[in-house]
């Protein structure tokens, strides 16, 4: 049987199937001042600052696709424009059916991992995304 999965997509077209992905996570910055409470009395107000989004990584079996090579090189030529990207991260169950999804927006691959190969291993060679972007929000499955 064939584990969940997750799928990435650009511009309406699918372009990898990945076995993990992590990072879907924000947090912002808590910014305190003081101020004075109705009786006088001094209080922290604590409110929140910046908002930081975490990379998004993925990992998938090598594959001959060489897509996220062809992105990746976009940024290590400068070509930051073109590179930056919107798309969809949607969880697949075990039968292939999609059960959650997030968008995210203004993308570009920060890091590219190609595998670490070992003639003694049976395991498969796995490379690894590391995607930068500028917001992220879940959505409806299809939406």
């Amino acid at each position: 049987m064939v584990a969940a999965y997750f799928s990435v997509q650009f511009d309406n077209k699918v372009v990898g199937a990945f076995r993990e992905c992590t990072g879907l996570g924000s947090e912002s910055t808590t910014v305190e001042y003081r101020a004075t409470d109705e009786k006088g009395r001094p209080v922290l107000i604590r409110e929140a600052g910046t908002m930081k989004y975490n990379d998004i990584v993925l990992k998938r079996g090598i594959t001959d696709d060489m897509d996220m090579w062809t992105w990746r090189q976009q940024v290590e030529e400068g070509k930051m424009d073109e590179a930056r990207r919107s798309g969809t991260i949607t969880l697949h169950n075990q039968s292939g059916q999609p059960i959650a999804a997030w968008t995210f927006e203004r993308a570009w691959p920060s890091k590219l991992n190609g595998p670490t190969y070992d003639a003694k291993s049976n395991e498969v060679a796995i490379e690894e995304l590391t995607i930068t972007h500028e917001g992220y929000k879940r959505v409806p499955v299809g939406g």
